[in-house]
C-alpha cells in the first residue's frame, strides 16, 4: 500500500502530458458525476424545500408556441443547475489542488539527507598510514 501511495504521489507530482490528458478524462468523468449529484441528490430536495419547484423546468416564456414555431423560453433554472454544477466542481478542485500542495510542501520540507560525518583523527592517520604502505609496496615492486 505504502508502495502505491509513492507512487501516486509522484504520479501527482509530474506534468507530463500524459498525466494531463489522464486528469481531463478523470475531470470530465467527474464532471457527469457532479452532475449527476447535483440534478439527482441535491436539486429535488432544494425544490422541495421551496414548494416542490423542479429547478430544471423554471422557465419564462419569452413568447409562446404558435402553430409549427416553438415557444421562447428563458430557462435560468437549467441555469442555476448549471451554477450549482460549477460550484461543486470547483470546490472539488480547490481540495484536490489543496491536497497536491500540501503534498508538495511536506516533501520540500523534509531535511536534506545527513552528511556522513568527517572523518576522525584516528582515521585519518590510518589512511595515511594505508596510503604510505600502498606507495611504499609499489615502489618495491618495480625496484625488483
Amino acid at each position: 500500500m505504502k508502495k502505491f501511495l509513492q507512487e501516486f504521489k509522484e504520479f501527482a507530482m509530474r506534468g507530463n502530458m500524459i498525466d494531463m490528458a489522464v486528469g481531463i478524462i478523470i475531470g470530465a468523468a467527474f464532471g457527469k458525476i457532479v452532475s449527476s449529484l447535483v440534478a439527482d441528490v441535491i436539486m429535488p430536495p432544494l425544490g422541495l424545500l421551496i414548494g416542490g419547484v423542479d429547478f430544471t423546468d423554471l422557465a419564462i416564456t419569452l413568447k409562446r408556441a404558435t402553430g409549427d414555431d416553438p415557444a421562447v423560453l428563458l430557462r435560468y433554472g437549467a441555469f442555476l443547475q448549471t451554477v450549482v454544477d460549477f460550484l461543486i466542481v470547483a470546490f472539488a478542485i480547490f481540495l484536490m489542488v489543496k491536497g497536491i500542495n500540501s503534498l508538495r510542501r511536506k516533501q520540500a520540507d523534509k531535511p536534506a539527507p545527513a552528511a556522513p560525518p568527517a572523518p576522525t583523527a584516528e582515521e585519518k592517520l590510518l589512511t595515511e598510514i594505508r596510503d604510505l604502505l600502498k606507495k611504499e609496496t609499489a615502489e618495491e615492486g618495480r625496484n625488483r
